[in-house]
């Protein structure tokens, strides 16, 4: 199987871009080319340490950066296949998705809950979505980092009645239809969302657990069996944390799932 990184060297991003919000970098849009109506509300997120829930325990620095307030919904990736045809459900080529892309659409270009999330789209997809809007998929780091707050602590990553609420909310039996995006929890820095039934797609998922020294392992993958991955975990008690990253370690690039949806981040300057 091609590596998702490598694969992407050859996405077909030759798509037509979409302008942003009034904040964004200017997008290069060809003037013959009527821009569609998909804007993105990007919140900012103050530069700050974050330690990695994998690794040698030491802490990270995050630089200042933006990210959607919520996840792309259904309406908005409909805006996205209308101008890109070549990533409709019915004409996506089998090597950027699986055959559960967009499953739940009633059609290739008829949503079934446009206000809701989008799910079921691969990473490719998302990627493309993300460069289309002038952005990217945040980083694992990014996306983890933002996931610690609740709503009114910047990190409640070690509060037991946060982490059993996000456990309850993780569990939680499939809803019939998806609640509508901005519906779920608003946390301190007013990103709705991120936790719930939807997971989200993060830019560097299939490169979040690795060895204790690849340098003398040869790079193994022994610690993504069993009580090897939380022996080396920063917080063994914290299940929402193993949840995800056993969740992403499960993932190629073509995989869908009809919880798995997608936001947009971009680096500031």
């Amino acid at each position: 199987m091609l590596n998702a990184l490598a694969l992407a060297a050859f996405l077909p991003l030759s798509v037509t871009a979409a302008p942003v919000a009034a904040a964004a970098a200017p997008v290069d849009v060809r003037a013959d080319v009527e821009a569609p109506p998909v804007r993105r509300e990007l919140v900012s997120i103050p530069a700050g340490e974050h330690v990695p829930f994998y690794g040698g325990g030491g802490s990270e620095q995050i630089a200042a950066f933006e990210l959607d307030r919520h996840p792309v919904t259904q309406h908005d990736f409909l805006e996205f296949v209308e101008q890109n045809p070549q990533w409709r459900r019915s004409a996506i080529r089998p090597v950027f998705a699986d055959e559960g892309y967009l499953r739940g659409w009633l059609a290739p270009l008829e949503p079934a809950d446009p206000a809701a999330p989008v799910v079921g789209v691969s990473w490719f997809a998302a990627r493309a979505f993300c460069g289309w809007v002038g952005a990217r998929l945040p980083t694992t780091a990014e996306w983890e980092y933002v996931a610690a707050a609740s709503e009114s602590l910047r990190d409640a990553s070690r509060v037991d009645e946060f982490r059993t609420r996000v456990l309850e909310l993780y569990t939680r039996a499939r809803p019939d239809r998806l609640a509508p995006a901005g519906s779920g929890m608003r946390n301190w820095y007013g990103i709705h969302d991120l936790h719930g039934f939807v997971r989200e797609w993060v830019a560097d998922f299939n490169n979040v657990m690795v060895s204790d020294d690849s340098r003398a392992t040869g790079g193994s993958n022994r610690q993504l069996y069993c009580a090897a991955a939380a022996s080396t975990a920063r917080d063994p008690s914290d299940y929402p944390a193993f949840l995800r990253y056993s969740f992403r370690a499960s993932l190629n690039a073509r995989s869908t799932h009809t919880n798995l949806g997608f936001r947009c981040a971009r680096s500031v300057s």
